[in-house]
């Protein structure tokens, strides 16, 4: 029997970037590989239907940027 340790996403920060263009990233892809991608909320926009089929988990921040300007 093997054990699976799920641990919770981690809050993105400004220290975390985006892959794509090295803008603040706000959604993190998990991929099935087990790797991540991190993106901008425009990126991450352009690229959704790509990810779809190779991503486990999408932990999606961009309320951050609405919540930001109140």
């Amino acid at each position: 029997m093997t054990e699976q340790m799920i641990l919770e996403p981690t809050p993105l920060n400004a220290v975390d970037r985006c892959d794509r263009c090295g803008a603040q990233a706000y959604v993190r892809a998990i991929l099935l590989n087990g790797g991540e991608l991190l993106f901008c909320a425009h990126h991450a926009k352009e690229y959704a239907d790509g990810l779809k089929p190779v991503v486990k988990h999408i932990q999606d921040e961009t309320a951050k940027l609405t919540e930001a300007a109140h």
